[in-house]
């Protein structure tokens, strides 16, 4: 009798050190280059356009307006935040320390007077999502102080293509959007985007049949 020829058993072991090694710097990569999107100041219903062009995010400067006509500004640049709040430092005398100036750079979304500038930042973030933010003044058509944080930006972001924009509730009344538009006006800012919200062309329009039918790219 012949014998049997046995069949060698392997071991399913495989080494998964290289394949952990790629999942973690796949992991610290997306930690890494995603930019969270900041908190809103307020919740904004803005007004529908057919318009589909997307705000930008970089360089940008964006003034809210809440339906109670309460007005925020907000930066997307931690570094321009700290030079404006730097410059306002010295001309406004806010009395802000290194500590202050840090803390809004961590807070993009500013609405209180310039008296309680430096209170609102000597709180915790946690502190500051509490409380009710009164609103930068601009209480006529000299802008009030939007003006001099429009002065500041544009100071800081000189030499750059800014994105001033604006974004209001459908509810705002208009003698509070003249006056932020008086703020950007006395800067000699009079180019600028007004945010809203995206809806089509009204069927049969040449917008309408441009969308449905868009040229060729080449």
């Amino acid at each position: 009798m012949s014998g049997r020829s046995r069949v060698a058993k392997k071991s399913t072991w495989v080494d998964m050190t290289a394949f952990v090694d790629v999942s973690f710097l796949i992991l610290t990569f997306f930690i890494l280059a995603t930019k969270f999107k900041p908190d809103e100041p307020v919740e904004v219903t803005f007004p529908a356009s057919v318009s589909a062009d997307e705000f930008p995010e970089v360089d940008a400067f964006m003034v809210t307006i809440d339906k109670d006509g309460r007005v925020f500004v907000q930066m997307d640049d931690p570094k321009a935040r700290k030079t404006i709040a730097e410059n306002l430092n010295e001309t406004r005398n806010l009395g802000l320390t290194n500590e202050h100036i840090q803390a809004f750079m961590n807070a993009p979304s500013i609405g209180v007077p310039f008296t309680n500038f430096k209170s609102l930042l000597g709180m915790t973030p946690e502190q500051r999502k509490e409380i009710t933010q009164p609103g930068i003044p601009v209480p006529d058509s000299t802008g009030g102080e939007l003006y001099f944080w429009i002065r500041d930006a544009k100071s800081t972001y000189a030499g750059k293509k800014v994105n001033w924009l604006i974004k209001a509730d459908n509810e705002t009344k208009y003698p509070v959007i003249k006056n932020v538009l008086e703020a950007f006006k006395r800067n000699d800012i009079n180019k600028f985007q007004l945010i809203t919200k995206f809806q089509d062309a009204p069927v049969g329009t040449a917008l309408w049949q441009t969308r449905q039918n868009p040229p060729a790219k080449q």
